[in-house]
């Protein structure tokens, strides 16, 4: 029996790393890879934060509980040990595994209303797109995430009901997601094959190369504002200040303090 104890032990407790690794690296749950940008990146961290607290409660919940029995019955001898630790590799299996990082749906995109959130979340549903797409695909979705990164960064000093949030919303959150869609949508030997002058593979890179344009163009438009702003700022001091040493406002003559004292009297 302490062979089958200690056997068991042994494979939940390699089973519980295993997943533990697989958590840090974004979890074996369709997602794959690594995260394309900061805001999928944060929620996948944020996740992870999650599971590591269960698993140290849960871990100290079961070690003060162990001990509790232990002062009752005068000791839990050999097999309460064996049966603390496998209760402790368990609860690091459980919670290594849940909750799950949440992947948005397309009706989750479309309901999120807050564009900056919408970045993060559709950063994390291209990631979870990504084994289903051809290699250029791929390559694009991850050049994408840097480009919402960036968009992400403009929306944060943008209100919610300016124009460009509701592209954004249009944008990221219908027009990307039904262009991938679509292409899963047909199937996998009809991908490759050319109809029309073309292939579905190379339509969904060209579709995906306009849309990291558009995405481009739209933070470009919401930076406008915030270089007007900084080109304000740098006249009026060029004008109150001067660009050279010899502009400028002129400043007092200072001299040391025994030469002042010296003069007023």
């Amino acid at each position: 029996m302490a062979d089958d104890l200690t056997r068991q032990s042994d494979r939940l407790l390699a089973d519980a790393q295993d997943l533990l690794r697989d958590n840090r690296a974004g979890g074996r749950h369709r997602l794959t890879g690594p995260a394309i940008g900061a805001g999928s990146r944060r929620l996948r961290k944020s996740n992870l934060a999650t599971r590591l607290k269960l698993i140290a409660a849960s871990l100290a919940a079961i070690v003060i509980a162990s001990g509790v029995v232990g002062l009752i019955v005068d000791g839990i001898g050999f097999v309460g040990a064996m049966l603390t630790v496998l209760a402790m590799a368990a609860a690091v299996l459980i919670f290594g595994n849940y909750p799950k990082v949440k992947v948005p749906t397309r009706a989750d995109l479309i309901r999120t209303q807050d564009a900056r959130a919408l970045v993060a979340r559709t950063e994390l549903w291209l990631e979870s797109q990504r084994a289903a797409l051809p290699p250029p695909a791929v390559r694009l979705v991850e050049d994408i995430g840097t480009r919402l990164d960036a968009l992400g960064a403009q929306l944060a000093h943008v209100d919610p009901v300016h124009p460009a949030a509701a592209e954004t919303r249009k944008l990221v959150g219908e027009i990307l997601p039904e262009t991938i869609e679509a292409y899963r949508r047909i199937p996998v030997h009809l991908r490759s094959e050319a109809r029309a002058g073309s292939t579905p593979d190379a339509q969904l890179v060209e579709s995906l190369a306009k849309i990291a344009r558009e995405i481009d163009q739209v933070t470009r438009q919401l930076a406008e504002g915030s270089l007007d702003d900084l080109a304000v700022r740098t006249r009026y001091l060029d004008y109150r200040y001067g660009t050279g040493s010899d502009a400028g406002i002129p400043l007092p003559d200072l001299q040391p303090a025994d030469t002042q004292f010296a003069e007023r009297k």
